[in-house]
């Protein structure tokens, strides 16, 4: 285990200061924190293996996992819980409906999806730490990166709502529910509001007998996750991969903004220099689950919230969460509880969770200011989004590109093309020829 400096009297937090991640408080305070922390990941990370049918226990396990790695790749500098990713909810899911499959060879399919993304984040990371983060600022400039992020959360609604008809009361009760602690609570419990409304809209339908609980009984509390190997010798499994990859640039921006959101919380431009570790970090984290049947991971803005709370960013606490899942992950009884939530509480939170993933989307060129009215970024974001809400797809033969990918080379291809034809409309002007006719991708690149 690592070493850590104790800080301050190692009890308390003084005004104005916080605890950097190479220093802790005393134990006591510090297993106290990782318990929070692992109450914020856990809504979120039991969530996603109940929405796609992967096992609870195997996620939680590579989260823990995962968790621990990341911590070891990055010399323990790096503050961070590795999470489900909900990136990973559009391809799994359109894999799920597009196919008449058991469950089992479904997840090995969509496992090499999540494996090979795993392999090219690494890759990625990689080159980040050789080279620095400045071309992807450049690829992916904020009125792209926030189109991506956005349109994946808006192309799940029609997932959303069908389990929400199936259940409409109990998914009400369980979106209202999500929506009050989201904005009566402040600090930690207001974060934490998609999981108190999982937990309302559970207590709900066990009082009104839609829960049914059995097999519980029969589970052992102790034992084995229930591991599944990706199917790489699966054609019809490499068929689907392209639709993955555009979670590789979701996955980037959120790595990206992890760390330079924890070098300013803690006003250490150091941080930043970790970002290609964090990169292949999550990236091996990712490939490992994906090899096994776990969901893909990345940092979660869940355990930054418990941070700015407590001003504590030790990673210390991290290692205490890493363990507490992978201990979870043990005990069969818990997966098979998470798996009696019915649809109705699913169809709720998730009319509100994959609403959350576009609005992180939109912050995204709200925080970065945005402009507008350039035509360029109208369309960047207007035409993805209607690919990505319309469900539009190509298919040849077996290989299909669904929405997500379409709407994400869409993104890229009209701002980069757009600014492009712009640059040369100002250079034919600067050097006295003959100005293009201005078309509706006209304007100055950002």
């Amino acid at each position: 285990m690592p070493v850590w400096k104790i800080h301050g009297d190692g009890r308390n937090v003084a005004p104005g200061q916080v605890v950097k991640p190479e220093e802790r408080l005393n134990w006591p305070a510090t297993f106290a924190i990782g318990a929070q922390h692992v109450v914020a990941m856990f809504g979120a990370t039991f969530l996603v293996p109940i929405i796609t049918g992967f096992p609870v226990s195997t996620t939680l396990l590579f989260s823990g996992l995962g968790t621990l790695l990341f911590l070891l790749l990055t010399r323990n500098r790096l503050p961070s819980y590795l999470g489900s990713s909900f990136a990973f909810l559009a391809p799994i899911t359109a894999i799920n409906a597009g196919q008449s499959l058991e469950t089992a060879q479904q997840i090995t399919q969509a496992l090499v999806g999540v494996l090979v993304v795993g392999v090219l984040l690494a890759g990625i990371g990689f080159l980040v730490q050789a080279v620095g983060v400045g071309w992807i600022d450049r690829f992916m400039p904020p009125v792209v990166a926030g189109s991506i992020v956005a349109l994946i959360g808006f192309n799940l609604a029609p997932a959303a709502w069908n389990n929400f008809t199936l259940q409409p009361e109990l998914a009400s009760v369980t979106l209202i529910a999500v929506v009050l602690f989201s904005v009566l609570f402040r600090g930690f419990l207001g974060r934490i509001s998609i999981f108190l409304g999982v937990i309302v809209g559970y207590v709900v339908a066990i009082f009104t007998n839609q829960v049914s609980f059995e097999g519980v009984a029969e589970a052992a509390w102790i034992g084995l996750p229930d591991f599944h190997l990706a199917a790489v010798t699966d054609p019809m499994a490499w068929a689907y991969v392209p639709m993955f990859l555009p979670v590789v640039l979701v996955l980037i921006a959120e790595n990206v903004g992890h760390v330079r959101g924890v070098a300013t919380m803690t006003n250490d431009p150091s941080i930043n220099k970790h970002t290609g570790r964090a990169l292949v970090a999550d990236g091996l984290a990712t490939t490992l689950a994906g090899g096994f049947g776990g969901s893909a991971t990345t940092t979660y803005g869940e355990n930054i919230g418990v941070m700015a709370a407590t001003r504590v960013y030790s990673t210390a606490a991290y290692w205490v969460a890493g363990f507490a899942a992978i201990v979870l992950a043990f005990s069969p009884k818990i997966g098979v509880i998470f798996n009696t939530i019915p649809p109705g509480v699913l169809g709720g939170v998730t009319t509100a969770l994959y609403g959350l993933i576009g609005v992180i989307g939109i912050k995204i060129w709200v925080d970065n200011r945005v402009d507008f009215s350039r035509p360029v970024n109208q369309y960047t974001v207007a035409v993805s989004f209607v690919i990505a809400v319309g469900g539009f797809a190509m298919s040849w033969g077996a290989f299909q590109l669904g929405a997500i990918v379409l709407g994400t080379v869409a993104a890229l291809l009209i701002y980069h093309l757009g600014n492009a034809i712009a640059r040369a409309r100002r250079t034919g002007a600067d050097d006295g020829g003959p100005i293009p006719a201005v078309g509706p991708l006209g304007g100055d690149p950002e």
